[in-house]
């Protein structure tokens, strides 16, 4: 029999079977296929309609706790961080773990993403001695806290936003735990699911655990081990031949969080500098702000995972497991930053926050490095969530609406981008049914629709986000939570291109009781006939929006991707529609000759006008957010027009470094 520190001896010191390539890429391949049967598993059991829309990763990991391998669908948010799970695991139970133990934890203090994202991981034994670790990470639709879903966007520490697991035995030697699964499952709002999830995220763990035995029986176990190795370093081998090809350099890019609310007004940076150094790449993300008073912080595992996101997008055919990190190299900077909290600060909305504008800022670097893959800013993810009791119910029981849309990516070089398409943040999440939600929740959903307009204008146009209007019927005690960014961070084009729009959610709009709460609303009270409109915005453009090719502009004015309106203030081109059938368009050549003529002309002045005047023409209803956001790089509260000097004043910096400085003059 061989003990487990001598696999670890033969894994550390390449000591393990050599292998021919054949097997090598069939193992390879093995070990992935078995964390998607992890994943197939998964969906066909578990409790939470999150989990069900594909909010889950799974991994497999070796004896030391590096991954061998990630599934083919895993959400992408939690790439980069499932090691670190099985590493607090590893060396919290060192010498303390037999066959049969599954252990669970969610702590972002020690690399996981926030709360609601539970770890389920189940040691692997062969001959006696531990060799892999399988883990199988679930998005838990709440885990207490103060606010329903336990996304409350006020928290400044961790105790409101819900329950805190640090690794914990849940089963002993094949043993069920069940006082351990109680405390764990009576601190959310929904236990059974809770408890339900759990045990499915559990045995979702054993599949994979039944095929590596299945390997072993077939290859051997010292050939898997060696196999569990070579994984590893043959991605690492792809990675570093990839940046070796590239040339050495320093790149800085930055994006931005709407605000801190524990000071006033005006933007919050998030900085990334990339270093190419030979068959190395560094990031180092000390520049960035120090952490802010709401959940929109990021702790080191969740700012670990956008960088390896963000590069990643730029290598897709390489596979991910621990081989890619070690290609890879991050300075967090000090802890106590944005992208670097600690506890007890609240973490939970690092999704909105950090996370994705880390991504953002590195697609900026990568498109410069690699032009042939270039990206515009792709939309912020945001969530509504509602709860209380349900009526319509016997008993009264409590109902919890969690919904999240797709929106735009930005356009790319040579194509547009995509519309009505999962974030960046969940790459691989499913939208929600919303005949599902009218089903388990008491809401009737009015409009989910494309957005027209919502395409970040460029010469390659941003992909076009959604609006989603929702009413509540019979609920009563509903207490309302929205989470979200870029009601001021608007998002930005590339080379040229324009925004475009800014999010936030309102309350019942166009009536005489309507409400703005901007990105962030935390515990607010609704009552039945209440209605929620928000939208997702669109992918910044790419390119200059007046060297669109007029016939484009015209197709997707037939399409209903742009209006009439806005062909001409965004793009210059007069679409007409045809006197003989009122339902065909076209270009009216002359005058989109002149009218780019003119906006070529004046454009830039425009981005000089006082934003004070600006924003009363705002309030007075002669200009819209478009108009705002895209043509005077003036930024408002939407709901008061009340404007906001500092972030007006960043946010037209912002448009003169990624538009202004790129547009082409007369």
């Amino acid at each position: 029999m061989v003990t487990q520190r001598a696999l670890l001896r033969m894994i550390e010191n390449g000591q393990a079977d050599a292998l021919d390539p054949v097997t090598a890429e069939v193992l390879r391949n093995a070990f992935m296929t078995a964390v998607d049967l992890m994943a197939e598993q998964l969906l066909r059991t578990c409790h939470s309609f999150v989990i069900n829309a594909r909010d889950f990763s799974g991994g497999l990991c070796d004896a030391n706790g590096d991954t061998v391998a990630q599934g083919s669908g895993d959400v992408a948010v939690q790439v980069g961080t499932l090691h670190f799970s099985a590493k607090a695991v590893l060396d919290t139970f060192r010498g303390d773990i037999y066959e049969g133990d599954v252990f669970i934890l969610n702590d972002p203090y020690c690399g996981g993403t926030h709360f609601n994202d539970v770890r389920v991981l189940r040691p692997i034994f062969s001959d006696g001695a531990l060799i892999a670790v399988a883990q199988c990470s679930g998005h838990w639709a709440d885990v207490g806290g103060a606010a329903t879903g336990s996304f409350d966007p006020s928290a400044t520490e961790h105790f409101g936003e819900g329950l805190r697991i640090t690794p914990v035995r849940i089963w002993s030697r094949g043993r069920y735990l069940a006082d351990v699964g109680r405390l764990i499952a009576s601190n959310t709002r929904s236990p059974e699911d809770a408890e339900g999830d759990l045990r499915a995220q559990a045995e979702a763990t054993r599949v994979c655990e039944r095929e590596v035995h299945r390997l072993i029986e077939r290859y051997g176990q010292s050939t898997v081990i060696a196999a569990f190795g070579e994984s590893q370093a043959y991605v690492e081998r792809v990675v570093r031949r990839r940046l070796s090809a590239l040339p050495d350099g320093t790149w800085e890019a930055e994006d931005y969080i709407d605000n801190d609310p524990s000071r006033s007004e005006g933007l919050v940076p998030i900085k990334v500098r990339m270093r190419i150094s030979g068959d190395g790449v560094h990031y180092d993300l000390s520049g960035s702000h120090p952490a802010i008073g709401s959940f929109l912080n990021s702790a080191f595992g969740g700012s670990y995972s956008a960088v390896i996101a963000g590069t990643k997008t730029f290598f897709p055919d390489v596979p991910l497991n621990s081989g890619f990190y070690r290609a890879i190299t991050v300075d967090f900077g000090p802890r106590g930053t944005v992208v670097n909290a600690s506890w007890p600060r609240a973490v939970t909305g690092f999704y909105a926050g950090p996370y994705e504008k880390i991504v953002n800022a590195i697609f900026q670097i990568w498109s410069q490095i690699m032009p042939e893959r270039a990206i515009a800013t792709s939309f912020n993810l945001e969530y509504v969530l509602l709860g209380g009791r349900d009526v319509r119910l016997h008993g009264q029981e409590q109902f919890m609406y969690y919904d999240w849309m797709a929106g735009g990516w930005g356009g790319r070089n040579g194509k547009d981008g995509s519309n009505a398409t999962a974030s960046i943040f969940g790459v691989g999440h499913a939208l929600q049914s919303t005949e599902m939600q009218e089903l388990t929740s008491p809401i009737v959903t009015r409009v989910c629709e494309l957005q027209t307009d919502s395409g970040g204008p460029g010469e390659f146009r941003g992909g076009l986000g959604m609006v989603k209007e929702v009413i509540l019927t019979d609920c009563e005690g509903a207490i309302l939570s929205y989470c979200s960014d870029r009601a001021k961070s608007v998002i930005i084009g590339s080379l040229g291109g324009l925004p475009s729009c800014p999010h936030g959610l309102w309350i019942n709009p166009s009536s005489t009781n309507e409400r703005y709460l901007g990105s962030l609303a935390s515990r607010v009270p609704v009552v039945p006939g209440d209605s929620l409109e928000r939208p997702s915005a669109g992918g910044g453009g790419y390119g200059d929006p007046l060297r669109r090719a007029p016939r484009s502009v015209c197709e997707d004015v037939v399409d209903g991707y742009v209006s009439i309106d806005r062909a001409r203030k965004d793009y210059g081109v007069v679409v007409v529609r045809d006197a003989a059938d009122p339902d065909l368009y076209r270009v009216d050549d002359v005058a989109t000759a002149a009218e780019r003529r003119r906006m070529r002309a004046t454009r830039v002045s425009l981005l000089e006008t006082d934003p004070e005047h600006v924003a009363q023409r705002y309030k007075d209803g002669e200009l819209t957010a478009y108009d705002l956001v895209r043509q005077y790089g003036v930024i408002v509260d939407w709901g008061s027009g009340e404007l906001l000097s500092e972030t007006t004043k960043k946010y037209r910096a912002i448009l003169h470094e990624r538009c202004r400085s790129h547009w082409a003059s007369e």
